[in-house]
């Protein structure tokens, strides 16, 4: 267990790109926090609402998440996954990446204190807002700042792996932070994964490719192990064969499609029929005018970059940020504006009575 609280120990070189974090560190102490109501459910742990007071008597009480995982509910194997998600996040320092504020453990329960994000999910603001997708300019502010987060993991060596709607995190500030770092992994090194069955296409899986446990292997910059969330996946992942970070450039083009769509493409279909159909068939395209809004030829194009099998022919996040479809990306404060705009026309249209 005291593995898990060092969070310190996985990472001590500098992150490249590293900026001055303007939020504030918490403190890793239980009693500096009063817990409030739950606000998310998982497998092995539970996310509250939390209120974080500072140690001087003048400063203002912080609200925050904190996220309580009991460590004898977690699968076989995962605890390494943990510490790996923490630790990653204890050292990240970039405005769109979730850090991790304060950890202790209490008992066999981990308690890990994180940065309140108001809005929710992309994946959350999206089924209530716009269901069935959201405008290009929304889509376009989201995922230039998961680009961001993105391009900021890649220049350090580690892969997200689990790039989708629901891992974008919204603050009522307009900011979208990179979340669950779960099975994010280092490109300097090969290791095994963990066992993790999973029937549905929506639920993040992680397998074993090789058949005997063999030992670590050095291999820069390449993986091999089975792990994601199937809908998003790339091809080169499914089929078992060596990939990098470009792995998560196709996933970005997915999410780029849910967004627009309101769902991921073939997230319907059967799990063994989906895996077969990202290894065989043509990636999925936009339909520009078929769905709900609008949209322009770059942006079709900036997702079908993203979605060619050749993972060597993709963009790496660093040539996607340098393309005038995200330099011409608004700003946080235009997300923020959107969302209000939105729940106020949903209030008006559910309840006519007050027009």
């Amino acid at each position: 267990m005291a593995a898990v609280s060092r969070l310190s120990d996985f990472h001590t070189a500098p992150f490249i790109g590293a900026v001055k974090d303007e939020w504030q560190l918490f403190s890793d102490r239980s009693e500096d926090y009063t817990l409030g109501p739950p606000i998310g459910f998982g497998s092995s742990s539970i996310v509250y609402h939390a209120t974080y007071h500072p140690k001087g008597s003048q400063d203002t009480p912080i609200p925050c998440a904190l996220k309580v995982l009991d460590l004898d509910k977690l699968p076989p194997g995962s605890l390494r996954l943990l510490q790996r998600e923490t630790q990653l996040m204890s050292l990240s320092k970039h405005p769109n990446v979730l850090r991790v504020r304060g950890s202790w453990m209490n008992g066999h329960k981990l308690h890990i204190a994180l940065r309140l994000m108001n809005a929710g999910s992309a994946a959350d603001v999206m089924n209530y807002a716009w269901p069935g997708g959201m405008e290009e300019d929304v889509v376009r502010c989201i995922l230039k700042q998961a680009l961001e987060g993105l391009n900021y993991l890649h220049v350090n060596g580690f892969i997200h792996r689990d790039i989708k709607a629901a891992n974008l995190l919204i603050d009522d500030d307009g900011t979208v932070l990179l979340g669950d770092l779960g099975v994010a992994a280092p490109l300097i090194e090969e290791d095994h994964s963990y066992v993790n069955e999973a029937s549905k296409a929506s639920r993040a899986v992680i397998f074993d490719l090789d058949s005997e446990p063999a030992p670590r292997r050095s291999r820069v910059g390449k993986r091999r192990s089975f792990v994601g969330t199937p809908c998003w996946m790339a091809p080169e992942l499914v089929s078992g064969i060596q990939y990098d970070s470009s792995a998560d450039i196709w996933s970005f083009g997915i999410t780029a499609l849910e967004l627009a769509q309101g769902r991921a493409p073939r997230s319907r279909e059967p799990f063994r029929t989906l895996l077969s159909h990202i290894v065989e068939a043509a990636p999925p395209t936009l339909d520009r005018d078929g769905g709900v809004h609008k949209y322009s030829r770059a942006f079709k194009e900036t997702v079908e970059s993203c979605l060619v099998k050749d993972p060597s022919l993709r963009p790496t996040a660093a040539q996607l940020l340098q393309t005038p479809f995200f330099r011409n990306a608004k700003k946080g404060s235009h997300l923020v504006g959107a969302i209000l705009r939105m729940h106020l026309f949903l209030s008006l249209t559910s309840c006519p009575d007050s027009l």
